[in-house]
């Protein structure tokens, strides 16, 4: 009888409905976040697993707990076995939020959708971190941790601008034409036309006339600019000054720093949005002046 007890016993704590290796809650229930402290032992991490109902028993989850446990914030589920929490632990899986920053956001966009997304709570340390970086903040989607850090993530997207452009002989210049791009075109194929338009413009010492650099000066983005916009004395404003503006005025996707750097070659030094997303260029002033009138006239009712 007592050899059959101590064989139920040990069947139970194998199975691991001892112990207790069983899951707190059915399949399905909400997640719980716990932080894991920097430098935490196993049995510590135990401890707070436990006291947050995400686990039974600290004793069990310390005979699973093997090896490396990563810090940070996690989001477990209750209904998850012990082994499976460990596992998320050893791999770093953190609580994470995710972000997409779109070419041809600006600094100030991405600092806006930071705090949208709850990722950051104010934008200050942010915008410190990042003056003199615009253009060099890379436009993808990225998964913050809610325990991230403004610095980490200046970090982030200036490593992963780093990585997307290794290889590329990329000046500064080149830079602030891919972001001048990225705000004009709306399609590949005018990206590599419009390059092309921008540096035939500088080399007559033409202006640029592009109203996204004032667009970038403007404390609110405009629908449809005025000619007193025009006139708003910045060195960004292309409309007042000859050649680049003194810098990036978003950050432009690999498509527009790729056209950049290979400009089509052409004797266009004039564009006009068309009937679609595409643009209509021209070689003359009177051309462009004819594709204007051509554009205004279609969009008549």
């Amino acid at each position: 009888m007592k050899r059959r007890i101590w064989a139920i016993a040990a069947f139970i704590v194998l199975s691991g409905c001892g112990g207790d290796g069983r899951p707190v809650a059915e399949p399905g229930a909400a997640p719980l976040e716990v932080s894991i402290p920097e430098g935490a032992s196993i049995t510590r991490v135990g401890q707070l697993l436990e006291e947050k109902h995400v686990i039974r028993s600290a004793s069990y989850f310390k005979r699973v707990a093997t090896g490396t446990i990563l810090p940070g914030l996690y989001a477990f589920s209750p209904s998850d076995s012990p082994e499976a929490i460990y596992q998320k632990l050893a791999h770093g899986d953190v609580s994470s939020t995710k972000v997409t920053f779109p070419e041809g956001f600006t600094i100030k966009k991405m600092a806006a959708k930071l705090i949208e997304k709850g990722v950051l709570a104010d934008d200050t340390e942010f915008l410190q971190l990042t003056q003199g970086l615009e253009g060099q903040l890379f436009p993808d989607t990225y998964a913050f941790s809610k325990t991230v850090t403004a610095k980490e993530i200046v970090q982030q997207l200036q490593q992963h601008f780093q990585k997307q452009t290794k290889g590329l002989s990329l000046t500064p210049e080149a830079l602030i034409v891919a972001s001048l791009i990225e705000r004009e075109a709306e399609t590949d194929e005018d990206r590599p036309k419009i390059a092309g338009v921008i540096y035939n413009r500088i080399q007559k010492n033409m202006r640029l006339q592009i109203d996204a650099t004032v667009q970038y000066i403007l404390p609110q983005h405009k629908a449809r600019l005025l000619f007193s916009d025009l006139k708003t004395p910045s060195l960004y404003n292309t409309y007042l000054h000859a050649g680049l503006p003194p810098g990036p005025i978003c950050s432009p996707g690999l498509a527009s720093i790729q056209a950049a750097l290979a400009p089509e070659k052409s004797n266009y030094l004039f564009y006009v949005q068309g009937e679609g997303r595409g643009h209509i260029f021209a070689k003359t002033f009177e051309e462009h002046r004819a594709n204007i009138a051509r554009v205004r006239k279609s969009a008549r009712p």
